[in-house]
């Protein structure tokens, strides 16, 4: 799979671990750090990359303006070993629904799954 980690979720450990699992990374940070959500979001979608962020705006981005996607992974209050541990649990458990462009929520002791419409 393609990822966009957006500028909120651009750690070495979790780039590290979607790299060593076969995954396409980018970081908005190398692209343009200071690139809108809307930017961001249409590149992401143009390039067929799932984004990771932290970010709520990207939901109000797909669900009210109904921009196009291809998938959003949202830590919410996660530490970098948390979004680590979280994203290969969403890969080992969620990936076709990733896969098909689906909404993932992350939280402690929860993720939330809101498939594509």
């Amino acid at each position: 799979m393609k990822f966009l980690l957006d500028v909120c979720c651009s750690s070495h450990s979790l780039r590290r671990i979607l790299v060593e699992l076969g995954h396409d990374v980018r970081l908005v940070s190398e692209a343009d750090p200071r690139a809108s959500d809307e930017t961001v979001l249409a590149i992401a979608h143009e390039e067929g990359c799932i984004v990771i962020t932290e970010d709520k705006d990207f939901g109000e981005l797909i669900a009210v303006q109904r921009r196009p996607h291809s998938g959003i992974i949202r830590f919410l209050e996660l530490s970098v070993s948390e979004q680590v541990e979280a994203m290969q649990e969403v890969l080992s458990h969620y990936r076709n629904k990733l896969e098909s462009g689906a909404v993932i929520v992350v939280t402690r002791g929860r993720i939330r799954v809101r498939s594509r419409d």
